[in-house]
């Protein structure tokens, strides 16, 4: 296989945005990402929308909306069983799948700086984003840490 034919996240491992169970303190995140991390930073989603859903959220893309979470890099050595393990967790079976419950895509994520970071994000999958649409339940703020079923 050329490089022109290999999939993305073997050609460029890019961090993963993540902005649900899988954020710092979340269940996910110790079960998932704890010790297979290099660096966890603030971050927010432009252009997506948060919903809630059955004991974990879905992002959507919404433009003008916002969603915050946490820009999570890899160790370097656990960079390929993390990208398999978070697709099990997530059901995203590949492009276009239609098993997919989420679709790992490729989007621009901000840095309290303002800067630019390309990363990892699982959004619902366009069957699922379209039914929050129409009757989810929004997450006021788009975060997750701070829903009002929390308080």
């Amino acid at each position: 296989m050329t490089p022109v034919e290999r999939p993305l996240e073997e050609v460029v491992p890019l961090p993963f945005f993540v902005y649900g169970t899988l954020r710092p303190g979340e269940v996910n995140h110790t079960l998932f990402l704890r010790g297979r991390t290099l660096a966890e930073e603030p971050a927010v989603l432009p252009d997506a929308a948060l919903y809630d859903g059955p004991g974990y959220p879905f992002a959507v893309h919404r433009p003008g909306g916002t969603v915050v979470g946490e820009l999570i890099t890899a160790e370097p050595g656990a960079y390929a069983e993390l990208l398999a393990g978070l697709d099990r967790l997530e059901e995203y079976e590949g492009p276009g799948r239609p098993g997919n419950v989420y679709d790992r895509l490729a989007r621009p994520t901000l840095r309290p700086d303002g800067s630019t970071v390309r990363a990892w994000v699982y959004l619902a999958a366009p069957l699922v984003a379209r039914d929050l649409r129409e009757a989810g339940t929004e997450i006021p703020g788009g975060d997750w840490l701070r829903r009002p079923s929390r308080a």
